[in-house]
């Protein structure tokens, strides 16, 4: 399970690499962290490049996933003799498929497809054996080495940041252009941005991202990107608005795509923007911006 990195090890510190995936670590791919203790050491969601080359460059006690989403635990099974650690709320999706599926709320032939992609592409093994933590559980490797788990929900119902040895690692606060996801059924708009208020507080030299950014140094660069990333979810509330001047329904609103672009084809697009377009509506209607006129139609105020 020790496989040879070489320049696609990024040391960050002397106890923290981070292992980079192809095209930056874009989806699917993406950048695993690897931290060395003096008596243990743990991988932090293991991606496909990590299946893909055979392991990690360091006999591994332990995987820790972010959040239970495939692209985050492709490496699981390949870690079979480590323990796996999650945080409590996202333990189902670890464990078994259905459990995994519960998580996106998918059915039907979409969630057919999505499982086969899933076992092909993603490697998923379930891991009934798998440990719940909770927000600040601290995992200590050793010789000084700890790393605390921060949950930063919004996401999915577990998604966690981990904090160590003056790195944080962001997982799917990843942000890029394309701004937060929160499409599935175990996602909450309210909630993500709480954590992007929550997170803006952390002060490291190195943020290190799941997808694309990878590692981003300075508290500055950090505090820019994430207001960037976070001004997203604005431009997307004001867009459904002005779409809803005429009345609209849901489906029309997926129709319209929001989130992804048009020639997007995916067994999960039209999920994630249904899902997205329900929270958007639901904040409309908490603001008294739209108003729900009946026959499954909404109309901005």
């Amino acid at each position: 399970m020790i496989a040879d990195w070489g320049a696609d090890e990024r040391p960050l510190t002397d106890s923290v690499s981070v292992l980079c995936g192809a095209n930056r670590g874009g989806y699917p791919s993406g950048n695993s962290l690897l931290v060395r203790g003096a008596s243990e050491s743990i991988l932090i969601d293991p991606s496909i490049d990590v299946v893909r080359r055979g392991g990690a460059p360091a006999p591994i006690d332990a995987v820790v996933n972010s959040h239970s989403h495939e692209d985050h635990m492709a490496g699981n099974g390949l870690f079979a003799d480590a323990r796996v650690h999650i945080h409590r709320d996202d333990l189902p999706g670890a464990m078994s498929m259905d459990g995994l599926m519960a998580v996106y709320g998918l059915d039907g032939p979409a969630r057919a497809d999505f499982e086969q992609t899933i076992l092909d592409e993603f490697h998923y093994t379930p891991r009934p054996d798998a440990h719940g933590f909770g927000d600040g559980h601290v995992f200590d490797l050793g010789g000084g080495t700890k790393v605390e788990a921060v949950h930063l929900p919004g996401h999915t119902r577990g998604h966690s940041g981990f904090r160590m040895d003056r790195v944080f690692f962001l997982s799917d606060i990843d942000l890029t252009g394309f701004g937060p996801y929160y499409g599935d059924v175990w996602s909450d708009l309210d909630d993500f941005e709480d954590s992007l208020v929550k997170v803006r507080d952390e002060d490291a030299d190195f943020y290190v991202t799941f997808h694309q950014k990878g590692v981003i140094e300075g508290r500055d660069d950090f505090v820019r990107r994430l207001d960037d990333f976070h001004a997203v979810i604005g431009r997307r509330h004001d867009a459904m608005v002005e779409f809803l001047r005429e009345p609209r329904s849901i489906r029309d609103m997926v129709d319209h795509r929001f989130i992804y672009r048009p020639h997007v084809q995916t067994a999960f697009a039209d999920s994630v923007e249904q899902r997205s377009a329900e929270l958007h509506v639901a904040r409309m209607m908490q603001r008294g911006e739209a108003l729900d006129i009946g026959d499954g139609l909404y109309r901005a105020t």
